[in-house]
This record gives C-alpha cells, sequence and structure tokens, in this order.
C-alpha cells in the first residue's frame, strides 16, 4: 500500500488483526470526522496515527482473555507498536479534562501532549514504574497467584514504586507487605513495558534469608517456593504451576534464573 499516510485499527483499544496476522491498517479516511488522531512515527516514509477513543468506546483498560490471545499470536514488533499505542491513545482518553481547573484540553504536538486552553496548564503522557521481583532462598524462587487468577498460574511478586521510593526500596516493601519476608541485595535485570494501562515493570532480583511466609490475603491467593527443576518443567509447560506467558516480563525472569 503506497500510503503517505496510515491508520493503526483499533476496536476501542483491542488489536485489529489482518488475514496476514498482522496489525491492520487502515488510511485516516477510517477514523471518525471528530477524532484526535496521534502521531505514532515513520515507517518506510510513511506517517503512522492512531486515533483516540471516542467517549465511552474504549476497551476495558486491563487485559481480558481474548486480548491475551491476541498478545500471544503477535509478532515482537507488531507486540511493541500496540502496546506504545494503546498506551497514548488510553492516556488521552482518559484526561480530556484539566486536572488544574476541569476546563477540556486539546491535543498537542502530535499527540504527546495535552494542552489547557482555560488556564494554560500543559499536561504529558505518564509510565508508572512496578517492581517485578524473584525472591531467592537456598536454590528456590518465590511465585505467587494473585486474588482472582485462575488455578495454578503463578507468576513473579510486583507492584508499584511509591513516591519516595528508590527501585530497591519498592522491592523490599512490597515482598515484605505481600510475602512477610524481608529481602537483601537487590539487582536489575531488565524492564518491560506494559500497557495496561501504562506502566515500565523493572524486573529485580533479590535474596531472602528466611523462607517463612505470612501471606497477604487481601491481595495474594497462593505463595510458594520453587525449585529451579520445577520451574524449568513450568516454563517447558509440565511443571507443578502454569509460568507466565512468553510475551510477559515474569517469563523471561524466570528463564534467566534458571540458566544462572
Amino acid at each position: 500500500m503506497n500510503w503517505k499516510a496510515r491508520l493503526l485499527l483499533l476496536d476501542g483499544l483491542m488489536p485489529s488483526i489482518g488475514d496476514d496476522g498482522r496489525l491492520a491498517w487502515g488510511s485516516l479516511a477510517d477514523a471518525a470526522e471528530d477524532a484526535e488522531l496521534v502521531f505514532l512515527g515513520l515507517d518506510d516514509g510513511k506517517a503512522c496515527f492512531v486515533a483516540v477513543p471516542g467517549r465511552g468506546d474504549a476497551a476495558p483498560r486491563m487485559a481480558n482473555p481474548q486480548l491475551w490471545s491476541l498478545m500471544a499470536s503477535m509478532e515482537p514488533g507488531d507486540l511493541a507498536l500496540y502496546g506504545g499505542a494503546r498506551s497514548i491513545a488510553d492516556w488521552h482518553a482518559r484526561h480530556r479534562f484539566c486536572a488544574q481547573c476541569g476546563a477540556e484540553t486539546s491535543l498537542a504536538k502530535g499527540g504527546w501532549q495535552r494542552n489547557c486552553g482555560s488556564c494554560g496548564a500543559q499536561h504529558f503522557p505518564r509510565t508508572d514504574p512496578v517492581t517485578i521481583m524473584l525472591v531467592e532462598h537456598e536454590g528456590r524462587v518465590m511465585l505467587g497467584r494473585g486474588k482472582g487468577w485462575p488455578e495454578g498460574r503463578f507468576s513473579a511478586l510486583a507492584g508499584f514504586v511509591e513516591p519516595g521510593e528508590t527501585i530497591e526500596e519498592g522491592v523490599q516493601r512490597e515482598v515484605f507487605e505481600e510475602s512477610g519476608v524481608r529481602v537483601r541485595d537487590v539487582s536489575y535485570i531488565a524492564s518491560q513495558p506494559w500497557p495496561f494501562p501504562s506502566q515500565l515493570m523493572i524486573g529485580c532480583h533479590s535474596y531472602a534469608d528466611d523462607d517463612a511466609l505470612v501471606i497477604d490475603e487481601t491481595e495474594m491467593a497462593e505463595i510458594n517456593w520453587y525449585t529451579r527443576d520445577e520451574v524449568t518443567s513450568a516454563l517447558a509447560g509440565s511443571g507443578p504451576f502454569v509460568a507466565p506467558p512468553p510475551h510477559a516480563i515474569a517469563h523471561h525472569l524466570l528463564h534467566w534464573w534458571v540458566s544462572r
């Protein structure tokens, strides 16, 4: 398609997939007449845009089974593009009004800013830092199952970094709050943007001197310790728990841990 500009097609915030299994694109004429368009960048000389969902049109902000399935089938490049587009479109849909004075805001700088015409405030897309961490004790790793998760599905513990905290302090606090375990020697492993709605997952590793658990039952359904052999089996699809999906950073953190 020899367009000078093209539009990433979303159904609310859900991706549209073409017959070739790739993200579907259309022309700018496919956007609603009054839609706000966010500039995503250039691809092979073509300007790429995504439309901000209209009021009431946005899909749920959290992932659902249908979206998990679609994401699992996407190529890495499409998944990254969709994640960024989803985050920025969702931010615009949720920031139509000024947090300072309540007046309507308007899209600016190609969609990477919103301005208030009443008080002059400028608003910028935000990313929320989240620590996601492996806790190790004597050759075993701590994994948890959150409230409402499917039976058998386990992942690394995670939580938002609070104002005034370092990443290390965020890891230590979240682990203690959810499991009752104190950790030390926190180290950074890798990071991943996560567009639900717009987090930066900061993957870390730490050590515990004690494996006694005091589970926060308001957030966690289960927390267990697993050996390398058990984690290796789970990643292969035959272990004592269901591992995180390949497109989640927790999956890659577990691969990193078993290969150390």
